[in-house]
């Protein structure tokens, strides 16, 4: 580190500086122009040191400024980045050492000496300090991993990427859209084996999670065959252990792709597992990509939301295809001039998009006598004197027609429902909402589950909340904008998880009394991944139709093996919430009990908690990708047996090198310590040498 200085010019001319040399030196004249007892050397040096002092003494006020340059060099840094996702192993090639592995991407700090600065992580779906020879990830997203690194040392000399992976992700972007933003060199260790081998699998199954009573669905099965011409792909469907669909399918080829659609007959009301299965072939690679189990809710009839707006926004569009994902529900959008041509009491939710109910005669007369849940979204175009009129919930005080940005903040105690973190986290980091200025205040009984976030300043203001008063539910959401959402999470995620999630979990809460029932118990999901937190929600209800929870609620889980698991549910707000933890794969049905009174009430469902088996879908390592990775950022590919050469191409790769940075600081001279210090040095060096000349 080099550290220099130098003096600066403020709004003070630099030409007072003659000026203050020509003070101190008159000032030593004055005092040193008549004769006295010393040597004229002893005069001169005397004169010298008073003419000094007063220039610095003079030169102060003036404050000109004092510039710092430190100049700070930064070693390149070396970025590890090992894939720990449990494919590396299972398809591993004939030779192949994971220890040995390590041990050589572990050696490169010292193979590199000083002059580089090497980090070390593993990934599977998350990133991690260190390495490891493990191998257990149950999922793998490499552009994550390159987006994390990119973010966690952004500004910073970042010399090469090293990335040890067999180019197999399953979840995420593609990772050569991601590796654009990082301006470095990457290198890639190309692990697992490329060459096809022997081997069925399920590729992917694509189905609605709903059906209605009756009515036949497709069930769509991408079978994939490698090395495996002249078999024959036996393909069968069980429902619920009971076999309802076959196929035979012949392989032409050796790398044998097909979507294959299979019809069901939705019989049975209710969730269903379906287990679709490939008859395993002899010498295959693996059976464990041969089997896929989906779930399927069976209904009677569709719920009907109403979407009703003043006029056009890319919102609508978004709130109708989230909505409708879920396929329990039927969105129809109107515009509040047609609003006459529809028979409201088909509807279980209205959904009002910037629209006062006033806006329709009918609407408003209806909303008035009825029940119906309403959801309110306010915006630019909202009369906020109608809107705080019409619901209760949350009060908007406005002088001014302005919209300011706002985040979504969540709120730790709302107990309404529960979102999964995942959903929590990822709306937490979308873009702001468009919400109107003002003051925001909240009834009583209101419960919020975000609030507004603004700039870094977190506020008490609501942006979604839900209330319930007079037998009615209404949600309020203070924003518009949620086509910034829907974009964002898919260019972030790849899917729009978490915006489904929200209001399918809002409409079920929104439309709970409607189905009339007194007491209902129901998983956040139907399917919960390994690992993954179990979370149940449960309602009572009095005989006023009010939301209670005084009497404890018991629930009871048991597996297909027989084992039972008994827990009690806490208390959060006026409902009920159990984290029952992670529990063991497998299909699980459960009995949830409480009493009003000597009144027993009873709920009963099931859900299940699936293997995560992404990593073993795809059992040829994609050594393209990482080519391509490696060649776009000026790096190269190598292969395990070639890690002992990675020291040199770094050293040798020119746009690998320290980077000296300046970092420049300005102060006034008067701020300056040494200044002051020289001064009293000044004047008690003359001091010393007047009294020692017996001159004071």
């Amino acid at each position: 580190m080099l550290f220099l200085f130098s003096i600066t010019w403020g709004a003070v001319s630099g030409w007072w500086t003659p000026v203050c040399l020509l003070l101190g030196l008159l000032y030593a004249w004055l005092m040193y122009r008549e004769p006295v007892e010393l040597s004229k050397s002893m005069r001169y040096g005397l004169a010298t040191l008073r003419a000094f002092a007063v220039f610095f003494i003079a030169f102060l006020p003036i404050s000109p400024l004092v510039q710092s340059v430190t100049y700070q060099p930064q070693k390149p840094l070396v970025l590890i980045a090992q894939d720990n996702s449990s494919s590396i192993q299972t398809f591993k090639p004939a030779g192949f050492n994971a220890i040995q592995l390590v041990k050589t991407l572990a050696s490169l700090k010292q193979q590199l000496g000083n002059d580089y600065e090497v980090r070390e992580y593993h990934f599977n779906s998350n990133l991690s300090n260190g390495l490891t020879d493990s191998f257990t990830g149950k999922q793998t997203n490499i552009a994550s991993v390159i987006k994390q690194l990119n973010e966690q040392f952004v500004n910073q000399n970042i010399g090469a990427l090293v990335l040890a992976t067999d180019g197999l992700y399953n979840q995420g972007a593609d990772p050569q859209y991601e590796a654009r933003n990082l301006k470095t060199s990457i290198y890639t260790i190309a692990l697992g084996d490329p060459i096809p081998r022997r081997d069925l699998l399920i590729g992917n199954v694509n189905y609605n999670k709903t059906a209605f009573l009756g009515n036949d669905f497709v069930i769509e099965v991408l079978a994939e065959a490698y090395q495996s011409q002249g078999e024959t792909l036996q393909i069968s469907v069980a429902e619920d252990g009971r076999n309802v669909a076959f196929q035979n399918v012949a392989v032409n080829s050796n790398a044998y792709r097909k979507v294959i659609p299979v019809k069901v007959n939705a019989d049975k009301k209710g969730i269903h597992r379906f287990t679709i299965s490939i008859k395993p072939v002899k010498n295959e690679l693996s059976v464990q990509n041969n089997t896929e189990t989906i779930y399927i809710e069976v209904l009677d009839a569709r719920q009907k939301v109403l979407l009703a707006y003043q006029s056009p926004h890319p919102d609508i569009s978004v709130i109708k295809q989230t909505i409708e994902r879920n396929k329990n529900y039927e969105v129809k959008a109107v515009q509040a001039a047609n609003l006459n041509n529809i028979k409201l009491s088909d509807y279980g939710l209205v959904l009002l998009y910037q629209l006062p109910v006033t806006a329709n005669t009918l609407l408003n007369d209806y909303l008035t006598k009825s029940k119906t849940p309403v959801w309110y979204i306010a915006g630019a175009q909202t009369n906020l004197a109608g809107f705080n009129t019409e619901q209760k919930a949350v009060q908007i005080a406005s002088t001014r027609p302005d919209m300011q940005e706002v985040f979504a903040l969540p709120v730790n105690n709302f107990s309404a429902f529960t979102l999964s973190d995942s959903t929590q986290n990822k709306i937490a980091h979308l873009p702001p909402l468009l919400a109107p200025f003002g003051n925001y205040g909240t009834s009583n009984t209101a419960a919020t589950l975000f609030r507004q976030r603004i700039g870094n300043v977190s506020t008490d203001y609501p942006l979604l909340t839900f209330n319930e008063a007079e037998g009615r539910r209404t949600a309020v959401l203070t924003g518009e904008g949620l086509w910034r959402w829907q974009l964002a999470e898919y260019q972030t995620f790849g899917n729009h998880s978490a915006l489904e999630e929200l209001f399918s979990q809002s409409i079920q809460y929104l439309t709970a009394n409607a189905n009339r029932q007194r007491f209902r118990a129901y998983p956040a999901r139907n399917v919960f991944d390994e690992g993954e937190n179990v979370l149940l929600n449960a309602e009572l209800y009095n005989d006023a139709l009010e939301l209670i929870n005084t009497p404890d609620v018991n629930i009871n889980l048991k597996n297909t093996t027989g084992k039972n698991y008994s827990f009690l549910f806490s208390r959060e707000g006026k409902s009920y919430q159990l984290n029952a933890n992670a529990i063991p794969v497998g299909e699980y049905s459960y009995t949830a009990t409480t009493k009003i009174g000597k009144q027993p009430f009873t709920a009963h469902g099931q859900f299940s908690v699936r293997a995560l088996n992404l990593e073993n879908r795809q059992s040829t390592a994609n050594h393209q990708l990482l080519n391509s990775l490696a060649r776009q950022s000026g790096g190269q590919m190598l292969l395990p047996s070639q890690v002992n050469r990675l020291a040199d191409l770094i050293r040798h790769n020119e746009n690998i090198k320290t980077v000296v940075y300046d970092d420049k600081h300005y102060s006034d001279l008067i701020d300056v310590k040494w200044v002051f210090v020289l001064i009293v040095a000044l004047l008690s060096t003359e001091w010393f040498l007047r009294k020692r000349a017996s001159e004071i």
